[in-house]
């Protein structure tokens, strides 16, 4: 025998065994795979309309009565001594509590402190009877039943760790509306209600795999999503190698002139896994990479040290209280801003803002200019490659559904990171910043696994039927390869 035709056979040997082990580890992979698929599928058509339960800026501004600007007694430096910190604040803000007006100072490192407008005092935490009165002032309506938790379903993320234990408020009335109110702060941290709740069951909960159990321990939360979606990523791929080395496109057909050689649900499964393989695959990966595994795209942002030679905090402001009732009234919140030095005020209410100068009480326009020379401070050692302000939304920045703040100022800096910084010209405030990394993120989990192009989300319901018609393919490949897994466990073993 030549010992090329001995090769030639052992080639084809090592193939035929590949191929085997290839069907074998789609068949058995994919059995479980596809009941995931099939769960993550019609979970996702319903988080496409009822999100997560959160409280949104907007929300928490419309719950929050006006201030009662009649029991505003302490201004703000007296209120920054009685916090007693170390450095100048991360953010400072006026609003209400329970009843009472009370300045809200962030650190820039450790827990928010609460300082009473009316007696300048310091406040400690909201027990039940602050917390009964929030409630029924936020949610304008009687309190039903009131207790302490650690935490529950909806309130299990990492973010409310600094707010426990929280006050769960229900309610009374129609609608199963609960607050959740924070005992450190005595703030309104999470409003749901029960259409948002019965929906999660069947979306987020089920789609994120965050059943409280498993969400509460975040490492092993991460872990186990990378590991469950990790083999639905090796049984698509699979499926979709064999899908094309089953099908004759160009070469001779099967009987009857056909492309693939299956019948039935196995027919089913070839030509949807063809036509929606990629989909699927993008999809599954881009799933897999929501925990960002290995963190290859975390990125650490601006330093804080920077942000405060960007704003150039001072000492705090000296602010007539009497004038600014007047200017400011019905507002809910009014926030300490500083740029460039300067302080500003940002006064909110329901429906609008206003931007006053913190010593005038004037309107303050900021100067686009002096918004850009401050920001060279906040990638140190680095030059600002360009200014831009977008008018319109773009892939970068941009919001599902909606239209994000605009105007907004877009600063590209020339940093090994090549990091963009968004400002809002209105106040100077820094609105996010995202680097190559989160840009290419942005790409590969965001629009692999949402499809949020401003193209599709700010025209629906073409961004809907989009993601419709993707889900239903993808169900089409999930359920028929369940019906076959099925037929095959229920074979007798020596059928098998």
């Amino acid at each position: 025998m030549s010992p090329f035709a001995s090769v030639s056979d052992g080639v084809r040997a090592i193939g035929h065994r590949a191929k085997r082990w290839l069907y074998i580890v789609h068949r058995w992979i994919g059995i479980a795979s596809c009941l995931l698929f099939a769960m993550w599928f019609l979970s996702g058509l319903v988080m496409i309309y009822v999100p997560f339960p959160a409280l949104d800026r907007s929300e928490r501004l419309a719950g929050l009565p006006p201030i009662d600007w009649r029991l505003v007694h302490t201004p703000p430096a007296a209120a920054l001594r009685a916090a007693v910190l170390d450095a100048p604040p991360r953010a400072t803000a006026l609003e209400m509590r329970g009843g009472a007006p009370v300045w809200r100072i962030t650190p820039r490192s450790g827990e928010e402190v609460s300082i009473s407008a009316v007696s300048g005092q310091r406040l400690g935490a909201a027990n039940a009877a602050e917390a009964r009165r929030t409630a029924e002032q936020f949610g304008h309506a009687g309190v039903a039943s009131l207790t302490s938790i650690m935490r529950d379903q909806w309130t299990v993320p990492g973010s409310f760790d600094r707010h426990r234990p929280l006050w769960k408020a229900s309610l009374a009335g129609a609608g199963g509306r609960v607050l959740y109110v924070s005992s450190t702060t005595g703030a309104v941290v999470l409003d749901t209600n029960l259409h948002e709740r019965f929906w999660n069951w069947l979306g987020s909960v089920p789609h994120w795999l965050y059943p409280t159990v498993l969400r509460q321990d975040n490492a092993l939360w991460r872990q186990v999503v990378m590991w469950v979606s990790g083999p639905c990523i090796v049984a698509a791929v699979t499926g979709f190698w064999i899908g094309v080395l089953r099908t004759r496109i160009g070469r001779r057909p099967f009987k009857g002139g056909r492309v693939t050689p299956y019948r039935g649900w196995m027919e089913w499964h070839h030509i949807a896994g063809l036509v929606g393989g990629l989909f699927l695959i993008a999809w599954i990966f881009s799933g897999w990479l929501s925990v960002d595994p290995g963190r290859l795209f975390a990125s650490g942002g601006i330093d804080p040290a920077a942000r405060n030679a960007y704003e150039d905090v001072g000492a705090a402001p000296t602010i007539d209280l009497r004038g600014l009732a007047r200017v400011a009234a019905g507002t809910k919140q009014v926030a300490i801003r500083w740029l460039a030095g300067r302080p500003i005020l940002v006064a909110d209410g329901t429906t609008s803002t206003a931007v006053l100068d913190a010593t005038t009480l004037q309107p303050f326009h900021p100067d686009e200019t002096r918004i850009a020379a401050a920001a060279s401070h906040l990638i140190p050692g680095t030059a600002i490659l360009s200014v831009d302000r977008l008018t319109l939304p773009d892939a970068y920045w941009y919001e599902v559904g909606a239209r994000p703040l605009l105007p907004v100022l877009r600063v590209r800096f020339d940093d090994p990171a090549r990091t963009w910084v968004h400002v809002d010209p209105a106040t100077g405030a820094i609105l996010g910043d995202i680097d190559a990394r989160g840009r290419l993120y942005r790409w590969l989990f965001d629009l692999l696994h949402k499809w949020d192009l401003n193209l599709l989300t700010l025209h629906r319901p073409v961004w809907d039927g989009v993601l419709w018609i993707l889900s239903l393919l993808g169900l089409v490949i999930s359920i028929s390869g369940i019906r076959i897994g099925w037929m095959r466990l229920m074979r007798p073993s020596s059928r098998r």
